[in-house]
C-alpha cells in the first residue's frame, strides 16, 4: 500500500475521449486502492468526457488543447510526491501498480522515470511491427513517446522544468531532458488504441510518425509538425 509519502497522481489530457476514457480509470482504480488522485484535464471535449471522467471519480480540469499544456496544467494541481502522466486511450496493463511500486521503492527512483512497454489492441500483424519499432526506437534511442506513458516523482519532474507548453512533441522534449540513461521500461505493457494506425493504413501511418519525429530534430516549429501530423 503506498504511504503518505508515496501519494501519486495520475494525470491524464483528454479531447474526446469519451470512448476510451472509463477503460482506463477502470483499470487505475480496480485491484486495491486507487491511485492518491486521477486528474483528467480536458481540452475542450464535446462528446461528454468530462462526464465520463466525474463518474470515475477523477478530478476535472480544463486547459487550452494541446497535451504539452494540458499536462502541465495537471501537474500544477496535482498534490502527489510522484506523477503517473497517461493518454485518455491508453490502459496500463493489470500489473502496473506493482511495476509503480518497484520505481517508487527503488534507491534511485526518484531520479529516475519509467515508462510502460508500448502494445497496441490490435492482433494485426503489423500492428506487431509497429511495436517491435517502437521497442527499438525506446531502446536504441532513449526515445519512449507519450503512449508509453511516464513515471516521474514531482521532485525530478519540478527540476526538469516540467512539460513545456507545447501542442505535439512534448513526449519527445521530456524524455530528452531526462536523459537516455534515467530512464527505465517498467515491467509492464500498456495498450494504446491503433484507431491512427487502422484510419491512416499503418505503412502511411509510421511514415508521418517518422517524418515529424525528423521535422521536430531539424527545428520545425511543433505547430506546423501538428498539422503534418493529422
Amino acid at each position: 500500500m503506498m504511504t503518505r509519502m508515496e501519494r501519486l497522481s495520475v494525470i491524464i489530457p483528454a479531447l474526446d475521449a469519451a470512448a476510451g476514457l472509463g477503460d482506463v480509470i477502470d483499470r487505475l482504480t480496480c485491484g486495491g486502492a486507487a491511485p492518491g488522485e486521477i486528474i483528467v484535464v480536458d481540452g475542450g471535449s464535446a462528446d461528454g468526457t468530462t462526464d465520463v471522467a466525474r463518474s470515475g471519480g477523477a478530478i476535472v480540469l480544463s486547459a487550452r488543447r494541446g497535451r504539452g499544456i494540458q499536462m502541465a496544467a495537471g501537474a500544477a494541481a496535482a498534490k502527489g510526491d510522484w506523477f503517473l502522466f497517461l493518454h485518455a486511450d491508453t490502459v496500463p496493463g493489470s500489473a502496473w501498480r506493482k511495476a509503480a511500486a518497484d520505481l517508487m521503492a527503488g534507491p534511485g527512483g526518484r531520479r529516475q522515470a519509467g515508462v510502460f512497454r508500448f502494445r497496441l489492441d490490435d492482433p494485426a500483424p503489423w500492428a506487431r511491427c509497429v511495436e517491435w519499432c517502437a521497442r527499438c526506437r525506446s531502446r536504441l534511442l532513449g526515445l519512449p513517446y507519450g503512449d508509453q506513458g511516464l513515471l516521474i516523482s514531482a521532485e525530478f519532474y519540478e527540476s526538469l522544468g516540467g512539460f513545456r507548453p507545447m501542442v505535439i512533441m512534448e513526449d519527445v522534449d521530456m524524455v530528452r531532458r531526462i536523459g537516455r540513461r534515467r530512464l527505465i521500461t517498467l515491467d509492464c505493457d500498456a495498450h494504446t488504441s491503433a484507431v491512427r494506425y487502422r484510419r491512416a493504413g499503418y505503412g502511411i501511418r509510421v511514415v508521418r510518425n517518422v517524418f515529424c519525429l525528423a521535422c521536430y530534430f531539424c527545428g520545425v516549429p511543433p505547430s506546423l509538425i501538428a498539422r503534418m501530423y493529422g
